[in-house]
């Protein structure tokens, strides 16, 4: 089982645009999945659509029990390969700056526990953390649950603070409590092709970040807010922006599993199929200075 934390700590990057269709690319390859809502503004739980819980990822942060989790996660509309980890806006509340380490460690437990004693005896084989654009509690026990981290923005002037300080947070929670979590990747989302600004910005992530940067981007296209709206996966959703964006979150995925092929919340020595997955085209039309429609 992997677990990619999917972050930015600045609002309004697209950060769960970037996690649903990392999700929506698992479930084209047929990747059981859990979507994690750390967001108190439930944006991912929304766009998944779940059936009413009588418990959340509030309850489970506080205790993480068998019992609880059974109850805060949930089917989406998406299909039954696709669960939900139900966000709350109780989150909030317990989005504390300064939480002791084994409040830190209740995500990570609870993970522990789903890989160990599966629901309904199927393992997931990648869980998705979207977090909130904070760097309290939530984010950080995020982090200390993850095998990776997928950094997300957006290219403005402010993509490489925002993205500087993601990863000196990641590096912290490395070196003090996950020795084995890695940065995978720089997303840049909302790309405008034909702007000089936007293309100066990505040169200027890349001057920053070198290969950390991900080598396609995500264009910015009707088609992201038309699927959310309608509760459907980016790659079920036929327009030729919609299309294009898929294969870039193919190309995402496949950078993900590929980043550890032994997840912490994985036995050692076991096998996981979608090491192998990659993109469905070798060329993504997302491509940096390309043009696309949609």
């Amino acid at each position: 089982m992997h677990t990619v934390a999917v972050l930015s700590l600045k609002g309004g990057v697209g950060k769960t645009t970037v996690a649903l269709g990392v999700a929506s690319a698992a479930l084209r390859r047929g990747a059981r999945t859990l979507v994690a809502d750390l967001d108190p503004q439930g944006n991912a739980t929304t766009s998944l659509d779940p059936p009413l819980t009588d418990r959340t990822l509030a309850d489970v942060l506080e205790t993480p029990t068998r019992a609880v989790l059974e109850r805060a996660i949930a089917p989406s509309v998406w299909g039954d390969q696709i669960d939900v980890l139900v966000g709350a806006e109780e989150l909030e509340m317990l989005n504390e700056p300064d939480a002791d380490i084994r409040r830190l460690e209740n995500l990570s437990r609870a993970l522990d526990e789903l890989h160990t004693n599966p629901l309904r005896d199927e393992p997931y084989e990648l869980v998705i953390l979207d977090c909130p654009p904070s760097l309290g509690r939530l984010t950080r026990s995020a982090l200390v649950a993850a095998d990776s981290a997928l950094i997300v923005t957006e290219p403005t002037m402010y993509a490489v603070s925002g993205a500087r300080r993601a990863l000196e947070a990641i590096e912290k929670i490395r070196e003090e409590q996950n020795p084995g979590l890695r940065p995978i990747g720089v997303v840049v989302n909302k790309l405008r092709v034909r702007s000089y600004e936007h293309q100066f910005r990505v040169a200027e992530l890349r001057e920053n970040f070198g290969p950390l940067v991900m080598p396609t981007a995500i264009p910015d296209r009707l088609a992201v807010q038309q699927a959310q709206g309608a509760c459907s996966p980016i790659h079920e959703w036929h327009s030729p922006g919609a299309q294009e964006i898929a294969l870039t979150f193919n190309m995402v995925l496949a950078k993900v599993l590929r980043s550890s092929r032994a997840g912490r919340h994985r036995v050692r020595g076991d096998e996981d199929p979608l090491d192998a997955v990659e993109p469905d085209n070798a060329e993504v039309p997302a491509k940096l200075g390309d043009t696309g429609t949609g």
